[in-house]
């Protein structure tokens, strides 16, 4: 029996009776005293379990603050992909925080995240030196920016700030009335009612020079408004007017592309030639465009024409630049 089995088997006991012996433990793990006190100190030190020795039942019992609670159970083997995306993310953004409101917080959190990823028979250290996490796009944004966003976002307050457009090149100044934050790819953006455009707007919080609290309050703006504006179309560039692109992979793209998710609603099928068709809903195509055009020669755009014609110009353009 490894040392998880026996884990597993203590929990086990715990939860079957209501105090467990020593002897009792020794028997059916088949361990010797020395190893059992071991297994026992991981079990609360590393993975919080709250297990007493009971002096007059001469034995050992969960600890809970309700006798009808069922204790907590130990995680699976270890996590799933998910989880220790989340943790090592933790993990990182705690190590890069620096000095703050969570400073004197920072410490036992990261105790406490080192303990969990070093909950199965794997070190932390292990763990750090094998898997790693990479953000290839992350920009660089300006951190009371953020503060100013976030709390004119959570105090329901108006916002003036200054936003530099990068297609145009300039900067301009307007007031907004922010709604919620995203995290998208790596970046933070502000969804906001704009009350310049007169209409909601997703706006790239790097690219914020200055923000001005305004004490007027935010336009309130419900969920299902929100949600209409930004999720039927496709990526961070959002709107009603929705259209359906059309896109033909090769099979060998299909390999990749067949498992990915570009929208919630996308459909998908794979024609007789083996060829991956996606269709997927858009308001806006300027992110659409860059993730077409990263596929290059193995993606076909069908249709809307509109759409098929903006990648032809801007495949003839890159062209034009190497003709010479």
């Amino acid at each position: 029996m490894d040392r998880t089995e026996r884990f597993y088997k203590i929990e086990q006991l715990l939860i079957s009776r209501r105090v467990v012996p020593i002897s009792i433990f020794l028997e059916a793990l088949g361990i010797s005293q020395a190893t059992f006190k071991r297994d026992l100190d991981y079990l609360r030190d590393r993975m919080n379990m709250p297990i007493e020795w009971d002096r007059n039942a001469k034995g050992y019992r969960y600890v809970t603050t309700n006798p009808n609670d069922r204790p907590s159970t130990l995680p699976g083997m270890w996590f799933s992909a998910s989880e220790v995306h989340a943790l090592l993310t933790m993990q990182h953004l705690l190590a890069n925080l620096g000095n703050g409101l969570l400073s004197n917080h920072i410490a036992p959190l990261q105790t406490r995240l080192k303990a969990l990823l070093g909950s199965a028979d794997h070190s932390v250290e292990e763990v750090e030196k094998r898997i790693k996490l990479e953000h290839a796009s992350r920009r660089a944004m300006p951190l009371q920016c953020f503060e100013a966003i976030a709390t004119a976002t959570l105090q329901r307050k108006q916002l003036r700030i200054t936003h530099f457009n990068r297609q145009s090149g300039q900067q301009n100044t307007r007031i907004i009335s922010p709604q919620q934050l995203l995290f998208y790819r790596d970046n933070w953006y502000v969804d906001a009612w704009c009350h310049l455009r007169e209409g909601i707007r997703s706006f790239s919080i790097d690219a914020i020079r200055h923000t001005e609290l305004v004490e007027t309050p935010a336009i309130e703006l419900s969920q299902l408004e929100l949600k209409e504006y930004f999720e039927k179309g496709y990526g961070i560039f959002s709107g009603t007017k929705v259209a359906w692109a059309k896109l033909r992979f090769t099979p060998e793209r299909a390999r990749w592309v067949s498992t990915e998710q570009w929208h919630p609603e996308q459909k998908s099928r794979f024609d007789k030639e083996g060829y991956y068709c996606l269709e997927v809903p858009y308001s806006d195509d300027r992110e659409l465009l860059m993730d077409i055009l990263k596929h290059g020669t193995e993606v076909e755009v069908i249709a809307p024409m509109a759409l098929r014609g903006s990648i032809r110009k801007l495949l003839e353009s890159a062209l034009s630049q190497y003709k010479t």
